[in-house]
Protein backbone atom coordinates (compact mmCIF):
# COMPACT_ATOMS: atom_id res chain seq x y z
CA UNK A 1 0.00 0.00 0.00
CA UNK A 2 1.24 3.39 -1.16
CA UNK A 3 0.41 6.40 1.25
CA UNK A 4 -0.34 9.37 -0.51
CA UNK A 5 -0.83 13.20 -0.22
CA UNK A 6 2.57 13.28 2.26
CA UNK A 7 1.17 10.70 4.95
CA UNK A 8 4.67 9.66 5.81
CA UNK A 9 6.01 12.91 6.07
CA UNK A 10 3.34 14.53 7.77
CA UNK A 11 2.83 11.71 10.46
CA UNK A 12 6.78 11.34 10.46
CA UNK A 13 6.66 14.98 11.55
CA UNK A 14 3.92 14.42 14.29
CA UNK A 15 4.91 14.80 17.85
CA UNK A 16 4.08 10.94 19.67
CA UNK A 17 2.72 10.05 21.52
CA UNK A 18 -0.73 10.71 19.75
CA UNK A 19 -4.32 9.24 20.27
CA UNK A 20 -6.21 7.61 17.48
CA UNK A 21 -8.60 10.48 17.80
CA UNK A 22 -5.84 13.40 17.80
CA UNK A 23 -4.45 11.38 14.08
CA UNK A 24 -8.33 11.73 12.90
CA UNK A 25 -8.62 14.74 13.34
CA UNK A 26 -5.28 16.21 12.21
CA UNK A 27 -4.66 14.07 9.33
CA UNK A 28 -8.19 11.99 8.66
CA UNK A 29 -8.57 13.19 5.37
CA UNK A 30 -5.71 11.96 3.31
CA UNK A 31 -5.91 9.31 1.08
CA UNK A 32 -4.31 5.43 0.84
CA UNK A 33 -4.48 4.15 -1.86
CA UNK A 34 -5.40 1.00 -2.54
CA UNK A 35 -4.72 -1.88 -5.11
CA UNK A 36 -8.90 -1.52 -5.59
CA UNK A 37 -9.62 2.01 -4.42
CA UNK A 38 -8.66 4.65 -2.10
CA UNK A 39 -9.27 5.03 1.49
CA UNK A 40 -9.28 8.09 3.79
CA UNK A 41 -7.10 7.37 6.98
CA UNK A 42 -10.14 8.98 9.18
CA UNK A 43 -12.00 5.63 8.12
CA UNK A 44 -9.66 3.02 8.52
CA UNK A 45 -8.70 4.46 12.09
CA UNK A 46 -12.16 4.67 12.89
CA UNK A 47 -12.54 1.27 12.78
CA UNK A 48 -9.81 0.23 15.76
CA UNK A 49 -10.32 0.88 19.28
CA UNK A 50 -9.46 4.30 20.28
CA UNK A 51 -4.96 3.74 21.45
CA UNK A 52 -2.28 6.01 21.81
CA UNK A 53 0.60 5.18 19.64
CA UNK A 54 4.01 6.10 20.30
CA UNK A 55 5.47 6.22 16.88
CA UNK A 56 5.10 7.26 13.46
CA UNK A 57 5.78 3.69 13.07
CA UNK A 58 2.97 2.11 15.26
CA UNK A 59 0.53 4.71 13.44
CA UNK A 60 1.51 3.22 9.69
CA UNK A 61 1.08 -0.50 11.23
CA UNK A 62 -2.43 -0.18 12.89
CA UNK A 63 -3.08 1.80 9.80
CA UNK A 64 -2.08 -1.67 7.27
CA UNK A 65 -4.20 -3.45 9.93
CA UNK A 66 -7.23 -1.87 9.57
CA UNK A 67 -7.55 -1.51 5.72
CA UNK A 68 -10.59 -2.42 4.34
CA UNK A 69 -10.78 -5.63 1.50
CA UNK A 70 -9.71 -2.99 -1.22
CA UNK A 71 -5.72 -3.65 -0.19
CA UNK A 72 -5.83 -7.59 -0.80
CA UNK A 73 -5.77 -7.43 -4.70
CA UNK A 74 -7.76 -10.38 -5.78
CA UNK A 75 -9.61 -11.95 -3.57
CA UNK A 76 -9.15 -15.50 -2.67
CA UNK A 77 -5.91 -15.91 -5.19
CA UNK A 78 -3.15 -18.23 -4.96
CA UNK A 79 -1.33 -20.51 -7.81
CA UNK A 80 1.27 -21.35 -4.94
CA UNK A 81 -0.59 -23.23 -2.30
CA UNK A 82 -0.46 -26.95 -2.84
CA UNK A 83 -4.05 -28.72 -3.86
CA UNK A 84 -6.10 -30.37 -1.11
CA UNK A 85 -6.35 -33.84 -1.71
CA UNK A 86 -9.35 -34.40 -4.48
CA UNK A 87 -8.93 -31.66 -5.98
CA UNK A 88 -7.76 -31.14 -9.76
CA UNK A 89 -5.39 -27.85 -9.22
CA UNK A 90 -4.32 -25.40 -10.53
CA UNK A 91 -1.51 -24.53 -13.29
CA UNK A 92 0.96 -23.13 -11.34
CA UNK A 93 2.37 -19.76 -12.84
CA UNK A 94 5.64 -17.85 -12.93
CA UNK A 95 6.03 -14.56 -13.02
Amino acid sequence: MRLLSGLDEAIGAHEYPATTEEIIEEYGDLELELPNGDEQLGDVLGRLDSETFESAEDLRLSAYSAVSSNAIGRKGYSDRDPSTPGEGGHDQVSF
